[in-house]
């Protein structure tokens, strides 16, 4: 874990204190509230201008580029990052269940149920945000993080074992159906350039608005990795320093190490799922507005 460039300098850890939006590295949660309810990969959504009418006045979201796709899958709309369907199945879903799904993964932010929420408008930490993603490659079960595993004597005696708090959070096929998705944001979406790594990962990238935070949070079967990276005070990190460019290449540097020469291992295969009717959203659910993320 790194906290800081030197603790002499600030004792401030920011991977356990700073409380940052986290951007698209929330979309997950979304989608897996929608795929545990019934949900599947291949149904499609529409990638179209809307605007939602919320307590708070009329929320009118864009994507990153700007442009719409039309009418595309869940899979590719988690890939390639795409606002308005993650809106979308969050208003038809209630924000409340999507921030109770976050809750269950362990995120213990105060999150308001706000529309944007979906987007990344949450402030998490870097810790929490990690931590929650090792249920996907974990078959739905998270392990609570804890820095001392076990402390023996010169002779090998055991003298402590911090045994983990354990806690199913979503179906083992929920799990593995939310893997295979983050599968494709690494092989055909935001984190294409991970693809040149050969390991099985899986993740998700985040930008938050103006660029001031950019996120990686991605995993292989054995080994999940967080990256978070801003100023103390909220600036711009730069014109398109996202996820996938200021964030990516120091999870990937990472990651090339830490799993070099070690059996990768392979992601559980997700369940055959059959062909389905297009998704209906047509319960919208009224939450005030905030200040929009993506």
């Amino acid at each position: 874990m790194v906290g800081g460039r030197d603790f002499e300098e600030s004792k401030f850890n920011r991977a356990t204190q700073g409380l940052r939006q986290v951007g698209s590295s929330f979309k997950p949660y979304v989608y897996t509230a929608a795929i545990d309810r019934g949900a599947k990969p291949d149904d499609t959504i529409l990638d179209a201008p809307i605007t939602f009418e919320t307590a708070s006045g009329p929320y009118t979201p864009h994507n990153y580029d700007e442009k719409f796709e039309g009418t595309i899958t869940l899979r590719r709309a988690l890939a390639q990052s795409r606002n308005i369907p993650a809106l979308k199945l969050a208003d038809s879903l209630g924000i409340n269940t999507v921030i109770d799904y976050a809750h269950r993964f362990g995120i213990t932010s105060n999150m308001p149920p706000y529309l944007p929420v979906a987007l990344g408008a949450a402030e998490v930490t870097l810790f929490e945000q990690t931590s929650a993603f090792s249920v996907f490659p974990n078959d739905g079960v998270r392990v609570t993080p804890r820095y001392i595993t076990k402390v023996t004597d010169y002779e090998g005696r055991v003298l402590e074992e911090d045994f983990p708090e354990v806690k199913d959070v979503i179906s083992a096929r929920t799990a593995r159906i939310m893997t295979a998705m983050l599968r494709e944001v690494v092989l055909h979406g935001t984190g294409m350039a991970a693809s040149s790594l050969k390991y099985p990962l899986a993740g998700k990238t985040g930008t938050t608005n103006d660029f001031t935070d950019a996120w990686v949070i991605g995993f292989s079967p054995a080994l999940t990795t967080g990256v978070w990276i801003g100023y103390d005070e909220k600036k711009s990190l730069g014109e398109k320093e996202t996820g996938a460019r200021a964030a990516l290449p120091i999870w990937m540097d990472f990651m090339k190490t830490a799993l070099a020469g070690k059996d990768p291992g392979e992601f559980q295969p997700a369940p055959e799922l059959s062909p389905s009717a297009p998704l209906k959203l047509d319960t919208p659910d009224a939450a005030p507005a905030a200040e929009e993320a993506h």
